[in-house]
């Protein structure tokens, strides 16, 4: 399949939740607080964090986001800040009056590690009826996290017929999934990404070319990614860092193919 080089617009699904984001020495243990050095409150998520990346690679491009928000006063400083970043906001169910996922984070000063708890987007699932074919008008690719699964498939259904590629941001396994992954184009999971059956990451690629996908890749934290195109399958080197913060990394890292891929081959994206 070759990438639609028309208007760089991506289409990112998913969860968007606020992020309470910490910095700090270490992670409080049971019973204990911990002092922040800094502190902020974002928009976040998956599939959010993808499209603010993709509208800060490139001066065009455009990132639709289609999500479940809501009029909760929570959501207020979510859309503030898709605003500052040029993220423009589908929202799935404007109505819902129930706050946002909220996540609270905190990123280890000294190493750059995250610790997360947060709530998933389970209770906040937008029928496939809300959304139609027109969603996809002017996309160049479209970006599924999973925490939307009903309108993802049908979506993804679109894209194939109209042949805009589909990325899917495979972080973990989410019950339905296999009707999406059915229809991507490409699956970029991380090491953590185990299919019902699958206890190894070469099992899940079985598992995933056995839908019938070609290109594929899983990135392992600081160790190379690996990835299989077609019959072709190797490892990238990454380069060596000092992390400053991990908080998104993969996230940002399916931002940046999206943009990639509108113009390099796959293994180059």
């Amino acid at each position: 399949m070759t990438q639609n080089l028309g208007l760089p617009h991506g289409l990112f699904i998913g969860v968007t939740t606020l992020d309470c984001i910490y910095q700090a020495a270490r992670p409080p243990a049971a019973n204990e607080k911990v002092v922040a050095t800094k502190s902020l409150m974002v928009a976040g998520g998956p599939a959010t964090n993808a499209a603010v990346a993709f509208t800060q690679l490139g001066r065009q491009n455009q990132a639709k986001l289609l999500s479940v928000l809501g009029s909760h006063g929570l959501t207020g400083l979510i859309r503030e800040d898709l605003d500052a970043q040029g993220v423009n906001l589908a929202d799935l169910d404007a109505s819902r009056t129930a706050p946002p996922p909220v996540s609270s984070i905190v990123v280890t000063a000294d190493t750059g590690d995250r610790a997360v708890i947060s709530r998933s987007a389970a209770d906040a699932q937008a029928d496939a009826s809300l959304v139609s074919p027109t969603v996809l008008d002017g996309v160049s690719s479209v970006l599924i996290d999973g925490h939307q699964m009903a309108v993802s498939e049908q979506v993804a259904a679109w894209a194939k017929e109209k042949q805009i590629p589909v990325i899917v941001d495979a972080g973990s396994w989410k019950e339905g999934f296999e009707s999406v992954l059915s229809l991507a184009d490409v699956v970029i999971a991380s090491a953590n990404f185990f299919p019902p059956g699958c206890q190894t990451t070469a099992e899940a690629m079985d598992y995933l070319a056995s839908l019938g996908l070609a290109r594929l890749a899983v990135t392992r934290g600081s160790a190379p990614v690996l990835y299989r195109d077609c019959n072709v399958q190797a490892d990238i080197e990454i380069p060596k860092v000092r992390a400053i913060d991990t908080l998104g990394a993969g996230d940002i890292f399916h931002g940046a193919f999206c943009h990639f891929f509108l113009t390099h081959t796959f293994e180059e994206s």
